[in-house]
């Protein structure tokens, strides 16, 4: 009851004002940070689990699974934020592992869950593209549920602006040189919807999927889910004034334009080509993840 009071409090405050009303879930010693994450994992597991059954998959292999993403994802998107932000930790190492003040990079986690599938499925040898498709709508989901928290600790804005939609920012994490301004543009809200949207293009391509002659080939949704969330990431980073750099480039940028280029030549290699993708398991070594339960 504590909880659930706390949160309409904090929410009521939000309706008076678009502004963060603090990091903290209002008295309690936890950060909205932490519980976004928490509630994002846990909904994504349900619905991979979900998805699994419905394909008439285990879906004990999500479970197995959602381990190696959880050890391998967070502390990834963490260390990838830390070495492009490297002058700012040098001197404190002991922040690098405050995970709970933020910074992390979503491309950081992505690279840590592949690099942890590719040698789950090689192990358990399954096909990586098969685990990618369940994965694939969780992950988006996550990341629409997941940017709420650079709304609570008020970071991860754009450039000032006055639209409707603005986003008061505490003078305290305003960037330099733009402390004369108060409302910026809450590229949070924009990806955040972005990427309710790509999750109901993937959810609706998965369904549709199911239904005798519309099936997609293997990997089709998670190459849709690079090129989809890519390109709103994109754009959204242009408006950013908190991006990862090097040198005059935009890390993530560059990144959503090489995700983009892979996920098209993904699509076209399948049908275009009508060929099958490269997995880390021969398809006649790979086991099917099957289950013994019809789909429900």
């Amino acid at each position: 009851m504590l909880l659930s009071s706390t949160v309409l409090a904090d929410f009521a405050g939000l309706l008076a004002q678009f502004a963060s009303p603090g990091p903290m879930i209002g008295p309690l010693p936890i950060r909205w940070y932490g519980f976004l994450i928490a509630s994002a994992v846990l909904i994504g597991v349900s619905l991979s689990t979900y998805l699994a059954k419905r394909r008439g998959l285990d879906p004990d292999i999500i479970s197995d699974l959602s381990l190696w993403l959880i050890i391998a994802a967070i502390p990834a998107a963490r260390l990838y934020y830390v070495a492009f932000e490297w002058d700012n930790y040098a001197d404190k190492p002991g922040e690098i592992f405050a995970i709970w003040h933020g910074g992390i990079a979503i491309h950081g986690a992505i690279l840590g869950g592949l690099l942890a599938s590719l040698i789950f499925a090689r192990l358990r040898k399954v096909s990586f593209w098969q685990l990618a498709d369940l994965v694939a709508p969780s992950l988006i989901l996550g990341q629409a549920i997941g940017r709420w928290g650079n709304f609570f600790n008020s970071e991860a804005f754009g450039r000032p602006t006055d639209l409707p939609w603005k986003l008061y920012i505490p003078p305290a994490q305003r960037p330099a040189g733009y402390t004369q301004f108060d409302y910026f543009h809450p590229t949070f809200l924009y990806e955040s919807l972005w990427n309710l949207g790509v999750f109901a293009l993937l959810m609706t391509l998965f369904f549709r999927g199911l239904k005798p002659g519309h099936q997609l080939k293997t990997g089709t949704l998670f190459l849709v889910y690079l090129i989809g969330y890519s390109m709103g990431r994109f754009w959204i980073e242009g408006l950013r004034m908190d991006s990862l750099m090097l040198g005059p480039l935009r890390i993530a940028q560059v990144v959503s334009l090489v995700c983009i280029a892979i996920g098209g030549l993904g699509l076209f290699w399948l049908y275009g080509r009508n060929r099958f993708l490269p997995d880390v398991v021969p398809p006649a070594e790979a086991k099917p993840v099957s289950s013994s339960k019809p789909p429900s």
